[in-house]
């Protein structure tokens, strides 16, 4: 919601974020109107994309009937790096951003350019820019090296996403002090339940080198199990107050590259102090719960532990032995696999959607060049260990609401995962976009629920528009988002939820953790300092949307780079979206995006189908529509833009 306030001329200021589009024109959106503010370039008073701005709206209307404004002020700057190429003018240096929506270049005087040479790419700092008729002034902050170099590459897309690569010196000290200081647990080991003697292993990645998660089983008669959820209990070491705790708090998240991890905590706390790694006795935060085989909770605890795992389990391994039907622990996989059926059945019964798509892999060579994409196949073992995570997640948020709730005198802020119901205007375009494709969706007077959503999916499973469907309903969908006010989770129709089980790579986990002890040793939170927590939760859920951004542009330009080596080759592709200026198509097998340009549709006059999401010819009438199999040949791959250019054939 904008604060506003009128002119005595009647023009009106509101207060909102800018979103910028990459022909320099802004968007401020406003409760007041149905439409977003415009805001042509020479109004935005050097604003840049994300900036917090007062602006003042005009009477008239743009093409787009869109009202006009213009930039008052800069309240706050969305972030001053920017990394892109140098360029050398006489014996200035200009940055011009990677960012396609900074639609400026920045000087840099050649007393701030650090020794970088004309044609590097480079992280800059902006320095100055208060006249929208000047550039704006910056400084090199670190060089980067030559573009196209992969670790270059890769590099530019974390720093342009305002995540850090190395450590604080002070961070990396006081790490290492801790992992030392820290090194004999015995002492803590006394104020623990003990699960060492309980069979107790972790099942992830192959090349996996943090465990924060383990599964223990044991069988306790009468049809019963005791299962242990164990995660890492960071904590313990990451302390309030902390350089550690700081960092951990700016970086949000681990940022997960096609090649590498830019991890949350340093290493030495995040691959060997904090990680359960096998055979090794680790302090961990536990949920446990006594079930029976159909996935019934009997019985639930929460608190400190000491485990040591059994065996440390790729999930290709885990699968192998449950394939089999022998091996190391077959029985007890077996077990939490059938329980976790149950759960992830029981799961869809009450309306959860299954949003699951393929996720595209890589395999690079020595220097980072794409050798191959392929499609990470989904496993039983990948499920099992999701419904037990999703399992402790929605328990532990369960017990903290209603046990606030009992006793409204000492409540304390949490931090839930929570995801709102649809917004019916895009559920209308949805309806629209399906019906194009020849599914019906329909609307009902109380919206779009979740069952709904589970037939619709269950209609295109398998089929070539499966991925294109769902990504558009994805899109449709309001975010899941962190907040201390519960409102439950649509997505996975759960009534309460958090993220507990992740706190090497997440700092809300990190939070969570501290929040529930503090709630099992029945201390209450000043009130003075509730309103932190609400903002650490929009601090993590920005800095979460900026972790995908980084995956999914490391991802694509790896797609791009691939496809470059495969220029005028034929694919099979879907035509996944449609537009006045073209068509764009994803090829089937890696998934890569790109466009067939309506200038290279020759054979007739094509005009847009907006209704039926369709390009008709105006005399064969030849129909190129959404979900349509073709037949395309790459003409061009540009990877500073990361496009790729199609022609059909």
């Amino acid at each position: 919601m904008q604060n506003m306030k009128k002119h005595t001329d009647g023009k009106t200021k509101i207060i909102g974020t800018i979103s910028m589009n990459s022909k320099g024109v802004g968007f401020v959106t406003t409760d007041l109107f149905d439409e977003d503010v415009e805001i042509q370039t020479t109004s935005l008073n050097t604003a840049l994309n994300k900036d917090e701005v007062e602006i003042l709206i005009h009477p008239g209307l743009s093409r787009q009937k869109r009202h006009l404004g213009e930039v008052l002020k800069i309240i706050k700057r969305a972030k001053d790096s920017f990394v892109g190429i140098l360029e050398k003018e006489n014996d200035e240096f200009f940055l011009v951003p990677d960012d396609k929506k900074v639609y400026v270049d920045i000087l840099i005087p050649k007393e701030r350019a650090k020794g970088a040479q004309g044609g590097e790419k480079v992280l800059a700092k902006l320095i100055k820019w208060d006249d929208p008729k000047k550039s704006p002034e910056g400084e090199v902050v670190k060089i980067l090296g030559n573009k196209g170099e992969h670790n270059v590459e890769m590099e530019s897309i974390v720093l342009e996403k305002g995540f850090e690569i190395e450590f604080p010196y002070e961070v990396e000290k006081e790490a290492e002090a801790t992992a030392k200081n820290e090194k004999d647990i015995s002492e803590e080991i006394k104020k623990r339940r003990d699960f060492r003697d309980t069979l107790t292993f972790t099942i992830d990645p192959v090349d996996a080198k943090d465990f924060d998660d383990a599964i223990s089983l044991k069988e306790i008669g009468g049809g019963k199990y005791e299962i242990g959820v164990h995660i890492a209990d960071v904590s313990h070491y990451v302390r309030e107050g902390t350089s550690m705790n700081t960092e951990a708090r700016k970086r949000g998240f681990s940022v997960y590259l096609v090649d590498r991890t830019i991890p949350m905590l340093p290493e030495i706390l995040s691959n060997d102090i904090c990680s359960l790694n096998p055979m090794e006795e680790k302090l961990s935060f536990s949920s446990v719960f006594v079930m029976d085989k159909n996935g019934s909770i009997l019985e639930r605890w929460f608190g400190k532990t000491i485990i040591k795992s059994d065996k440390r389990f790729s999930y290709e391994e885990a699968q192998a032995v449950l394939d089999a039907k022998l091996g190391e622990c077959y029985e007890p996989l077996n077990t939490l696999n059938v329980i976790a059926k149950k759960l992830r059945d029981d799961k869809f019964k009450k309306g959860a959607i299954d949003f699951e798509q393929d996720e595209v892999k890589f395999e690079l060579d020595k220097d980072g060049k794409p050798l191959r994409i392929y499609i990470k196949k989904r496993l039983d073992t990948h499920k099992l260990v999701e419904e037990f995570m999703l399992l402790a997640n929605k328990e532990v948020a369960e017990f903290i609401f209603k046990a606030s709730k009992s006793r409204q005198e000492k409540h304390n802020p949490f931090i839930y995962r929570i995801h709102d119901v649809p917004d019916k205007e895009k559920i209308a375009q949805l309806s629209v976009f399906l019906k194009a494709l020849g599914y019906e969706l329909e609307l009902k007077e109380k919206g779009l629920t979740a069952k709904d959503l589970q037939m619709l999916f269950k209609m295109i499973d398998g089929k070539a528009e499966e991925s294109m469907i769902k990504t558009a309903a994805i899109r449709s969908m309001a975010k899941a988002v962190y907040s201390t006010k519960n409102i439950g989770h649509f997505g996975l129709a759960f009534e309460y939820y958090t993220h507990f089980t992740s706190p090497i790579r997440r700092y809300a986990d990190l939070l969570v953790h501290r929040l529930l002890e503090k709630h099992l040793q029945d201390k209450t939170i000043p009130k003075h300092e509730w309103n932190l927590y609400e903002k650490m939760a929009i601090e993590t859920t920005e800095k979460e949307i900026a972790a995908a951004e980084a995956e999914r542009n490391s991802k694509k330009y790896k797609q791009v780079e691939y496809m470059k080596e495969h220029i005028g080759e034929v694919f099979d592709g879907v035509i996944s979206g449609v537009t006045e200026w073209g068509l764009y198509v994803e090829e089937t097998n890696t998934k890569s995006d790109g466009m067939v340009s309506l200038r290279n549709l020759t054979d007739d006059y094509y005009i847009m189908d907006e209704k039926n999401y369709a390009l008709i010819g105006e005399k064969t009438k030849k129909k190129y529509g959404l979900g349509d199999k073709v037949k395309v040949k790459l003409l061009g791959a540009d990877l500073d833009r990361r496009t790729l250019d199609y022609i059909f054939v």
